[in-house]
């Protein structure tokens, strides 16, 4: 069974749902037959590599608050995250365009590193206050979770992977999806934003059930069910759980 993640580096509450998937996969019996492949998704495509503003004016740039404002909603994110053992530093944290990140965690997604190396780019952007649009930021998560460095160097020094980050952000258009992170399992029931672990546990109880009884019907007999909640329907014909 297969969980798809729409999420970008930049954003915390992807770091925070990413956690809390992970908290209802700790629960969930047939973890080891889950496979969870993120996508990308770019909240904006057009920054600057180099930046010369902090977090803080960011948002009030953004959403015209002021900088106090601002600075206060961060720290509401911060106490959120901190109780999902997320160390959110906002203050170092370096703003920075995250394509060549993105590039790098689909070459690690396509040789089944893709949650270590999002996990190490969300430390670094979030908690160590790296610069994540840097080459050596990015050669150093390679070095760290054992990628090939002169594969990934050849990766950075070129547009590989490239054409994948656009498919998977015009797979996201037309699904509808505009925010994220956001989770498809089985590529049919949604869970929207950072919910709590048991809203993914309950989703993933759901589809797991549902793909056993269609085993069922078939005569395939491996596939084992477990208990589930109800769902409701969505416009896009994907159920949300």
């Amino acid at each position: 069974m297969k969980v798809q993640i729409w999420s970008d580096i930049a954003c915390p509450f992807c770091y925070i749902g990413k956690k809390q998937l992970e908290t209802a996969l700790e629960q969930f019996p047939q973890k080891e037959q889950i496979e969870v492949e993120f996508k990308s998704f770019e909240l904006d495509p057009h920054a600057p590599v180099q930046v010369d503003y902090d977090v803080h004016d960011m948002l009030v740039k953004k959403y015209g608050m002021s900088r106090s404002q601002a600075m206060a909603m961060n720290e509401q994110v911060k106490q959120a995250g901190k109780e999902k053992g997320i160390d959110f530093q906002f203050d170092p944290l370096v703003l920075t365009n995250t394509f060549d990140a993105h590039r790098l965690a689909q070459y690690a997604g396509k040789i089944g590193k893709g949650d270590l190396v999002m996990g190490e780019l969300f430390q670094a952007y979030f908690t160590d206050g790296k610069h994540v649009g840097d080459r050596k930021t990015l050669l150093d998560i390679a070095e760290k979770v054992g990628l090939d460095q002169k594969e990934v160097q050849k990766i950075l020094d070129d547009q590989t992977f490239a054409d994948d980050v656009r498919k998977d952000e015009k797979e996201a258009r037309q699904l509808g999806i505009s925010a994220v992170p956001f989770f498809l399992i089985n590529d049919k029931y949604s869970v929207a934003g950072a919910q709590p672990a048991d809203t993914f546990l309950r989703a993933l109880e759901t589809a797991w059930t549902e793909e056993a009884a269609q085993a069922e019907k078939t005569g395939d007999t491996s596939f084992e069910a477990a208990c589930a909640d109800g769902v409701c329907a969505v416009p896009s014909s994907k159920e949300e759980i």
